[in-house]
Formats: C-alpha cells, sequence, structure tokens
C-alpha cells in the first residue's frame, strides 16, 4: 500500500505495484502449506494485545483454506483491475489501489488470526478499506450506498464485538481450539443466557457480511462500486470474511456441542436455507448483470453457512470447499460481465444476445463459472455440492430438498445468459429476466436496475457516456475484429449498438486462469488442498459428534 501511494506520480509502477505484492502473498501462503499438513502450523506471536490476550498469527488448516483461496485471486484480480482501468479511464487509481491493498491485506491476517480479538481487528480493517472502493464512483448514489455499506458492516461489527465480550468474560480466553474452546463450554452449562447471546451476537455480527437474511440489504446495492471491486466484494474479501467468521465461531470457537445445546445450530441452519432459496428467487427478477450475480451471490454463501449449521462432517466439509468453489467461479463470471461492460457496454441481461459469437473467450468462460455454481459434474461446484448432499442425505428430506432446488434456480437465472449470448441474435431474443413480479424485473423495454446507472456509465469514475455512446465510437462502420483476433466480424450477427475489438491481454488471462481453477478444483480437489483442508477441520472439530437436532 504505502508503494502504491509513493508511486502515484508513476502510473505504470503504481498499476503493477499490486500485482507483484499478490504473488509474493500467494508465494509466502503456498509456503505454509507442508507445515499444516504435517500437523504443525506455523505461527507467529507478536506479543500481548490486551491483557489476557496475545496478538498471534497461525496458518491451522481451516485458516490456511481461506487465506489460499484469497492470496490466489487477489493476484488474478490485481491483474485483471490494470486492464480494466484502462479500458474504462477509471479515475483516483492511487486511492483506489491503496484502499484494495489495505482490504486483501486484511482478508488474509482474518485468515490467519489466531483467536477472536485479532480476528475483529483485520474484520474492521476489511470494511476501512472497502468503504473507499464501494463509494470510489464519487456520484450522489455511491456516497449513498457507501454509507449504507458502512451502516450495516460496522452495526455487525459492534455486535461481534459485544459477542467477543461475552466469550472472555465466560472463558477467559478467546484463542480458537478445534472443537470449541473447553473452558467456554464448561462455562456455557451455568451461564446459558450469557453464552447464548454472546453466540448470537457474534453470528450476527458475522452474518451482516455473510449476507443472511435478514441483514442482506446492503450487498445489491454494493453494486454501484467498479466490477473488479464488486468480484473482490463477492469473492474474496467481505463476503468470505464473513462466513469464515461463522465457521470460526461454530467450529472452534463454541463448538458443534455448545453450539447445538444453546439451540442455535437450528434456526442458524433454518435462517441459512431461507436465504439460499431466497435469493435465488430474488436473481430470477434482475435485469442487471450485477445485480443478478449479487444475488446469486447471498444464496450461495448461504450454502456455506447451511453446511456448518447442519454440524455434520460431509456437510461442514461441502460448506467448506463451496469457500473456494464458488469464489473462483464467481470471481470468473465477474470478470467476465466487466468485459462486457468495457468492451461491448452490456449491462443487463436483455442485452447479451449475439455478444457470445463477438466475445467467444469471455462468454466461453461465463458457460463454464456458470456451470460451476449450478453443480455440473468435472467442476469445483460439484465437489462441494456433491458433499453437501451425501452428508445431508441422512438429516431430513427437506435439507437435500432445499439444495436440489437451489440447483435448478442456478439453472434457471444463469443459463438464459449463456443461451443468449452464443444462441440468440438482437433480434429474435427473448425479453430477460424470465420471472417478473413485484419483486422486480423488468421486459427488454424497461429501465428498472439496481447494478448501473440507467443512462449513464460512471462506474469507476469513468467519463459519463449514453448507452448508445458505443455506436457512436464506431461511427456506425463495420463491425471491429472479434474477441482476441484480428479477423473481421459478421456484422449481421452484431448488436447494432455496439462493437467488439481485440481485448487486452490483462481482461482475457485472468477469468481463463480462474476458469481453469474452476475446473482443477472440480476434477483434482486433493491436489488443490482445499479438500485435505475442510477434511482435517470436519474431522477436529466435530470428531463422532452428533447434535441433538439431527435425531
Amino acid at each position: 500500500m504505502a508503494v502504491v501511494v509513493a508511486a502515484a506520480g508513476r502510473p505504470r509502477v503504481r498499476d503493477w505495484t499490486p500485482p507483484v505484492a499478490a504473488l509474493g502473498t500467494a508465494s509466502l501462503v503456498y509456503s505454509m502449506v507442508p507445515a499444516a499438513r504435517a500437523g504443525t502450523p506455523l505461527a507467529t506471536d507478536i506479543g500481548p494485545f490486551v491483557p489476557g490476550v496475545s496478538f498471534v498469527l497461525r496458518a491451522d488448516p481451516l485458516g490456511l483454506l481461506f487465506a489460499v483461496v484469497a492470496s490466489t485471486l487477489w493476484f488474478t484480480t490485481a491483474v485483471y483491475d490494470v486492464g480494466y482501468a484502462r479500458e474504462t479511464g477509471m479515475g483516483d487509481r492511487t486511492r483506489y489501489l491503496a484502499a484494495l491493498c489495505l482490504a486483501v491485506g486484511a482478508a488474509v491476517g482474518v485468515a490467519f488470526a489466531s483467536n477472536l480479538l485479532v480476528l475483529l481487528v483485520f474484520y474492521e480493517l476489511t470494511t476501512i478499506g472497502t468503504y473507499p472502493l464501494v463509494a470510489h464512483a464519487g456520484t450522489d448514489r455511491a456516497r449513498r450506498v457507501g454509507f449504507e455499506y458502512a451502516a450495516y458492516v460496522l452495526a455487525g461489527g459492534t455486535a461481534a464485538v459485544g459477542g467477543t465480550v461475552g466469550v472472555f468474560l465466560l472463558a477467559g480466553t478467546l484463542t480458537f481450539e478445534p472443537g470449541g474452546i473447553v473452558a467456554l463450554t464448561e462455562a456455557a452449562e451455568g451461564r446459558r443466557v450469557v453464552a447464548t447471546g454472546s453466540l448470537v451476537l457474534l453470528l450476527v455480527g458475522f452474518g451482516v457480511k455473510a449476507a443472511i437474511l435478514p441483514v442482506h440489504g446492503w450487498l445489491p446495492d454494493a453494486m454501484v462500486a467498479p466490477t473488479p471491486v464488486s468480484g473482490v466484494l463477492h469473492a474474496v474479501v467481505v463476503v468470505k470474511s464473513g462466513v469464515f467468521g461463522v465457521a470460526r465461531t461454530v467450529l472452534e470457537t463454541f463448538g458443534p456441542e455448545t453450539t447445538a445445546a444453546l439451540g442455535v445450530s437450528g434456526v442458524l441452519a433454518a435462517l441459512a436455507a431461507a436465504t439460499i432459496l431466497a435469493g435465488g428467487l430474488l436473481a430470477l427478477h434482475q435485469d442487471d448483470l450485477k445485480a443478478r450475480l449479487a444475488y446469486s451471490t447471498i444464496a450461495h454463501l448461504s450454502y456455506v453457512v447451511f453446511g456448518i449449521a447442519l454440524l455434520v462432517p460431509g456437510t461442514v466439509i461441502g460448506g467448506l470447499v463451496h469457500i473456494p468453489a464458488h469464489a473462483t467461479a464467481k470471481l470468473t463470471l465477474f470478470f467476465c460481465v466487466g468485459a462486457l461492460y468495457a468492451r461491448a457496454d452490456v449491462k443487463r441481461v436483455s442485452e447479451v444476445a449475439g455478444v457470445g459469437r463477438r466475445m467467444p473467450i469471455t462468454m466461453g468462460a461465463f458457460a463454464v463459472a456458470a456451470c460451476s455454481l449450478a453443480g455440473i459434474p468435472l467442476l469445483a461446484g460439484f465437489v462441494s455440492k456433491w458433499q453437501l448432499l451425501v452428508g445431508a442425505s441422512g438429516i431430513h428430506p427437506l435439507v437435500p430438498a432445499v439444495l436440489v432446488v437451489s440447483g435448478v434456480l442456478n439453472v434457471a437465472y444463469l443459463w438464459p445468459i449463456v443461451h443468449a449470448g452464443f444462441f440468440e441474435t438482437p433480434d429474435d431474443a427473448d425479453p430477460k429476466p424470465i420471472v417478473e413480479g413485484p419483486l422486480g424485473g423488468r421486459s427488454a423495454s424497461g429501465d428498472a436496475r439496481i447494478g448501473s446507472d440507467a443512462t449513464t456509465r460512471t462506474e469507476g469514475g469513468a467519463a459519463t457516456r449514453t448507452e448508445d455512446s458505443a455506436a457512436t465510437r464506431t461511427g456506425g462502420g463495420p463491425a471491429a475484429p472479434a474477441e482476441g483476433t484480428g479477423g473481421p466480424a459478421s456484422s449481421s450477427d452484431a448488436n447494432p449498438t455496439w462493437s467488439v475489438g481485440p481485448l487486452r491481454p490483462t481482461l482475457v488471462v485472468p477469468p481463463l486462469f480462474t476458469t481453469v481453477l474452476v475446473v482443477l478444483v472440480g476434477i483434482i480437489p486433493e491436489a488443490t488442498y482445499v479438500l485435505e483442508a475442510a477434511r482435517v477441520v470436519a474431522e477436529a472439530s466435530l470428531g463422532a459428534f452428533l447434535p441433538v437436532i439431527h435425531t
């Protein structure tokens, strides 16, 4: 971050500093994996933080699972951001990049925190880093959404602080222990009300960033941010730190046994199930691409929470594996949506007809990521959903039913985009979304949206332009070459309001890289460490524990 600020007058150095820093961070994180596999996780004790609590960072399996995801996708996002900023003319780059480095660096700190207090420090640092990113455009709407975002997450952070104080008063320690803090488990038996209140405060605090109903409202509005920021919010920093906090709370603070005994696990599972279904249904109503992905994220985050709340080894494994499975797929989708916006000025589902013929690489990556989220075999999403289904099969018929219905909804709100992009033309396009009603949605002739402005382009502080400006750029001439090629494109299939020239490599390579990750996690999950880490965490935290909720 300091280098970014110091290099403000040298744009090339400033812009490429985050990718270099991210590569170094990822390399350092990967170097810690062998020690965790050997059962001797690396730890650094910086010293006393407050009386009774030390500032200790530890690379345990659960922390490494999140850190591997965050550091890998930070590098990819940093490279993509270089091309996106130059393509869109994004302003205030120094402030933007400094905030981005702070936010993602704080996410790695969240991963390696060894106790609740250290986790909360980095958790709040992610808020400080992401607020200026959400409000980056500087428009009235961006500032309003920024304040809304800050209000939500600061309120959640305050609740988490209250829960942390309660845990310390009960147990006298905040250090995470697989299966729960022993002293806390013992104290909860005699002080049930205080223990329940502390657990609820922590889950509410982390649940805000995890976008669990009913505290999910900030996430769709936050799509006013530049597309790389939207990807970071959804795949790397904010929402993943929320579900990670839920995992630390349930599995390594209160523990599965105490969480179930206090009657909280059933309520948490019910809220997660409701969020999964509601997020999918609301996604069907969105014509704005980023808004549709936002509601998709709300649903998929609760896959993680749902698996953890069920307190069965298989579901916990599935929930934890869904952290990288969703992160890689959703970041790919945002990369593709950003490329569509930056190059073709396409921002809505109703505008994608035929774009796959002009941008086959981008839409091909989009299709693979969409299939992963839908749980198609040989892709990352199938690995996590299969674990969830197998683990949930012996609990109650409604549990796998939630997962199956959600999978159908995933297909319903993502497949129309792929179909329109590759198999429709602007002349015969079927208006999207496929569902309309009082909760949202519009016909192709409407103008309602969530994620972008109706008439001007203001994303990232770029110069304002109208929806038809892409046509103005082409001067009515023949269509530009197709994506990644220098050859001519047929004008018969082109949308009359835009044309596409060759994309910058920094806009093409990152989504291809994340697409490869989606495939690798789906085919050889063991080689990526995430499945192994999830199994170790589940075994250490649950063992043979069977909570009351499942009997």
